[in-house]
């Protein structure tokens, strides 16, 4: 790797004796830039914006719902309401057991590499606004992401309940938080939605 001054990015390639790669990169000190000057891309006709930049917060989470969107979407040619109600409590109960597992296998209480949470709270979104436009679907999505990442309110309080005690054993409680906080930007979405409905301001949907 070349470095010319402080923590640059680092490539490492794995090759085992079949020829198969595995890449560790490290991103070094772009992760700590923060709101770049918009006039280093004056005159860029092209932008490659890689993969990795999905990696970390906050457009990992935001990429996550993108899937999740995505998920509901063909998924939703072959389930109807009751078959959406199945999968979502077996979801949610497959999803605390996975949850709980990872978090100790990765010995953090709210690991980012958990994706199912943020997947199945949008699903809820998705299976109560449903049938809804693109368009509808957006400002669903919008609105998920905004109660999910700012974490104020009743989600911040239910993010920070769950938390564990300093040096207290991750347990099927920190699994069911990981699920909790996200239901709960689920609801208030669905609650803002149905506001809307019902003072005509999303008639459109």
């Amino acid at each position: 790797f070349v470095r010319r001054a402080g923590r640059s990015g680092t490539i490492v390639v794995l090759v085992d004796t079949s020829g198969e790669r595995t890449f560790l990169t490290d991103p070094g000190d772009a992760r700590s830039l923060d709101r770049p000057d918009p006039a280093w891309l004056d005159g860029v006709d092209v932008l490659h914006v890689p993969f990795y930049s999905l990696v970390d917060e906050p457009m990992a989470s935001t990429a996550r719902t993108l899937a999740g969107w995505a998920a509901f979407v063909v998924l939703d040619r072959w389930l109807d309401g009751r078959a959406w109600t199945v999968v979502i409590v077996a979801g949610f109960l497959v999803g605390c057991w996975a949850c709980t597992v990872s978090a100790r296998a990765l010995r953090c209480a709210d690991p980012g590499a958990v994706v199912w949470d943020e997947v199945l709270a949008f699903w809820i979104v998705l299976a109560w606004w449903s049938p809804a436009g693109p368009a509808a679907q957006l400002v669903a999505f919008a609105l998920f992401r905004l109660f999910d990442a700012v974490k104020r309110g009743p989600v911040g309080w239910v993010d920070r309940f769950f938390e564990p005690r300093a040096g207290a054993p991750i347990g099927w409680r920190q699994g069911f938080g990981i699920m909790a906080d996200d239901l709960v930007a689920a609801l208030l979405t669905v609650l803002v939605l149905g506001a809307g409905s019902t003072l005509g301001i999303a008639a459109w949907r």
